[in-house]
């Protein structure tokens, strides 16, 4: 009966779940000679689908500018289906925050990267991300967020 208590952190399956590309200005922005700035969005979410069982997406949205005009866009949200089971609380967050999208990651890094290269381009490599920072931000917000706010 013990073994029913253990903490249980399993990956049941990574899949990407949405890709999109866009090129809406192509083929005249290919003859472009300017460098394009590069803009990188990311998230991380995480949504109950069973008893112990989560799904953790991490997105990117990467797009490419000259001028005001979009060279590519790319939309992507790589996912991974989690069993965790006897875990206090006050970790679960933690874990599905940092945990599940260090795993998540590196097959979305792998899969932009490719899409932009099989586009023509020049892949886009994502740079390392620092999810515990990223986590401990949005929870301090989220606290910031629900303190009372008093007059004085």
């Amino acid at each position: 009966m013990a073994d029913q208590d253990n903490p249980v952190f399993q990956i049941q399956r990574v899949y990407l779940k949405d890709l999109s590309l866009e090129q809406p200005n192509s083929p005249a922005i290919l003859l472009e000679q300017e460098q394009p700035n590069l803009d990188i969005q990311l998230g991380v979410e995480a949504t109950p689908v069973g008893e112990g069982f989560f799904e953790v997406a991490v997105t990117a949205t990467v797009q490419t500018k000259i001028k005001d005009k979009t060279m590519f866009l790319v939309e992507a949200k790589q996912a991974a289906i989690f069993e965790i089971r006897n875990v206090p609380d006050d970790q679960l967050g933690q874990i599905m925050g940092v945990v599940c999208p260090q795993i998540v990651y590196p097959y979305l890094r792998g899969n932009v990267a490719d899409v932009i290269n099989r586009a023509g381009f020049p892949p886009v490599h994502l740079g390392e991300i620092n999810f515990q920072g990223m986590y401990e931000q949005q929870q301090a917000q989220a606290a910031g967020a629900a303190a009372p706010v008093t007059a004085q």
